[in-house]
């Protein structure tokens, strides 16, 4: 009789712990992760004054290419030199010809000791007088055009308004962009220093107060929907919180979430999300909040090689625009969750589970080769396991176990165990 009741306690436990919502059970007071978030918090600001200031001091062997804040008279002056040099060259009867630094793959370099990819120095030649760079050299031109007249009205544009100067000559969106990122490189300033800013996207909700173009924001107060980050970075001064964390979320879903649910009321945080592929305004931002407040990031995003890549180009900055990583990223951004582990430890149903795509393995293979990803054994050892398993998950999986189930017991648990990479 004894023996059958032991059983019957056994099988007791073990449903309990098969059941997903046990993890609640498991939650300690507030106040015991508020101690874990405030060490935190402590931790990250000692490391922040530790990290090199620059490339610069790191005198490495090889030549690199980095772009800087310009005032605009600045940049007026510089296309103007530019200008005056490509009028020089036509008159001596050589053409012209812009020199491009490359921003190809092979012209880039991951460094450690910063944690971000960085741009070579070097450049190619984009000649008016070739069938194959004609239009390009033709598109840079223009672009610097209206770079200057911008410079000389002191006004701000959005790419999509630069893009319908010009249809005929630029035809699609995406050359003008790239253009305008080669211009960036060619004058040697950040894109925001030319006064063309991407349509707001980004937004923020939570424990900051901020000056916005003099007016003073606090995002405690901005609803559900939070507040729109500026498109133009000057705009924003005077940052404020009492935060212990920064919480960078991949998708609007789960911002929405956390958002109505107040989560930074109850851990004091700051909430941001671009609701996907991050935009330059969201990712200067985060850069400008992280070296003001001296925050740690921790970041929510799907658990697949996408949720993935929108972390590390937070973090270690995106091939496209590595000319300007040191304006872009934000070092140290700490993987929260859903991590490939996560699937089966909160028991995430299978129903709530997708198979990856040849596109999907693809991609995961060629992560485990970037060196920012190899820096890290815990990011080698989830990577490795989303391949294995081939599945993937976003994070309203977690919406199997209760809508609130992401606020209340999975982001809280956590936090308490220490649980990022």
């Amino acid at each position: 009789m004894a023996d059958k009741k032991k059983r019957r306690r056994a099988a007791s436990s073990s449903d309990s712990e098969s059941d997903p919502l046990h993890f609640k059970s498991k939650l300690k007071p507030d106040s015991s992760i508020l101690q874990t978030l405030t060490a935190l918090k402590s931790a990250s600001a000692s490391s922040s004054s530790s990290r090199p200031a620059s490339l610069s001091s790191l005198n490495l062997p090889t030549a690199f290419r980095e772009v800087s804040d310009l005032p605009l008279s600045s940049v007026q002056s510089t296309i103007e030199s530019l200008a005056l040099s490509l009028a020089h060259s036509i008159l001596a009867g050589h053409g012209f010809s812009f020199s491009v630094p490359s921003r190809a793959s092979a012209n880039q370099l991951y460094v450690p000791e910063l944690d971000r990819i960085v741009l070579k120095d070097k450049s190619s030649s984009r000649p008016f007088a070739s069938v194959a760079s004609v239009r390009k050299t033709t598109i840079t031109a223009r672009i610097l055009q209206l770079i200057h007249q911008l410079s000389l009205k002191n006004i701000h544009v959005t790419k999509r308004d630069l893009f319908y100067t010009d249809v005929k000559l630029f035809q699609d969106q995406s050359q003008s962009d790239s253009i305008l990122d080669d211009v960036s490189c060619i004058l040697g300033c950040t894109r925001s220093s030319l006064n063309v800013v991407a349509s707001e996207k980004g937004v923020v909700v939570g424990r900051l107060i901020f000056s916005d173009n003099g007016d003073m924001i606090d995002c405690t107060k901005m609803g559900m929907g939070g507040k729109a980050i500026p498109p133009n970075i000057d705009r924003v001064a005077d940052m404020q919180s009492d935060a212990l964390f920064i919480l960078l979320v991949e998708k609007d879903a789960a911002y929405m979430r956390l958002a109505e649910d107040r989560f930074y009321n109850r851990f004091p945080c700051i909430i941001v999300t671009a609701k996907g592929q991050p935009d330059v305004a969201t990712r200067l931002f985060l850069r400008k909040m992280k070296n003001e407040l001296k925050l740690p990031v921790l970041a929510l995003v799907d658990s697949d090689p996408y949720g993935l890549k929108i972390l590390s180009v937070y973090g270690c900055g995106s091939k496209n625009m590595s000319y300007d990583s040191a304006n872009l990223t934000t070092p140290d951004i700490k993987w929260l969750g859903v991590r490939p582990s996560d699937l089966d430890k909160y028991k995430i149903p299978e129903q709530c589970r997708l198979p990856m795509t040849e596109t999907d393995i693809k991609t995961g293979k060629d992560l485990l080769e970037e060196d920012f990803v190899k820096k890290n054994p815990g990011w080698v050892e989830e990577l490795n396991l989303m391949v294995k398993s081939k599945q993937k998950a976003e994070i309203q999986a977690l919406s199997s176990f209760g809508f609130q189930y992401l606020t209340e017991v999975y982001l809280p648990l956590k936090l308490q165990q220490k649980d990022w990479l």
